[in-house]
């Protein structure tokens, strides 16, 4: 577990979050009342990964994580046909991967996330507009299992671990419905693991696990977005 996290990784959130904090203060009252507004609901995720094991491809199994996936999003639309939207989620995303290099043997990572996301909309805005964006999110909990032939062999997890980096990076683009719903794609920059773990054989001596383990999570998710404001309907 990380004892502390390196400042770096906390400086281009808290940039992030600076920016939309002065955003927000921008707006004046009347755009505040009538084009400010939050939205609250879950989220599903198919997610998948690019993924190589020493140089070798390795499969990627789907991934499907209904839950515990929360979203929180604060959203600005600026005029009829324009806004954009940040906020606040935790999302559950990982990937399966069949290791190439040793038969029979698959792996399943995931991390639980918290995620500031800054998205620019595209359309109508009480009707079908498209949206694109940037986030970070900061790993707060990680969990690996290993199959050897079905078997589960071990299990770790891991709060705040230094087997993940301290911060991902990825973009999305999605559509989003009058209704409240959002079709989404996304895709991390950053590698799943930090290829820089080191750890101890039990033997007393040094290994890094995760060197040769290059993996950029992908997914599709469907949201439903049940609260807008503090109304159970979606206008």
């Amino acid at each position: 577990m990380k004892t502390n996290l390196n400042r770096r990784f906390f400086l281009p959130f808290l940039l992030l979050f600076g920016l939309i904090a002065s955003i927000a203060q921008a707006q004046d009252a009347t755009v505040a009342k009538k084009n400010v507004y939050t939205t609250s609901g879950g989220e599903l995720i198919f997610s998948w990964s690019n993924t190589k094991s020493g140089g070798n491809d390795a499969t990627s199994i789907t991934r499907f994580s209904p839950f515990f996936n929360l979203q929180n999003q604060l959203h600005m639309d600026r005029s009829d046909y324009f806004g954009f939207f940040t906020g606040l989620n935790i999302r559950n995303v990982g990937f399966i991967w069949d290791d190439p290099n040793n038969v029979n043997t698959r792996y399943k990572m995931r991390t639980y996330t918290l995620g500031l996301p800054l998205a620019i909309k595209v359309g109508n805005m009480t009707g079908v507009c498209f949206f694109a964006g940037y986030e970070l999110e900061l790993p707060f909990n990680y969990k690996e299992k290993k199959f050897v032939n079905e078997d589960k062999v071990s299990k770790s997890s891991d709060w705040f671990s230094s087997k993940t980096p301290g911060l991902y990076q990825s973009v999305f683009v999605g559509i989003q419905t009058p209704f409240g719903s959002q079709l989404k794609f996304k895709y991390y920059m950053t590698n799943f693991v930090n290829k820089s773990y080191a750890a101890n054989d039990g033997a007393g001596n040094t290994i890094y696990p995760y060197q040769n383990l290059d993996a950029n999570v992908f997914y599709i998710s469907l949201s439903v977005q049940i609260l807008k404001g503090t109304h159970l309907s979606y206008k």
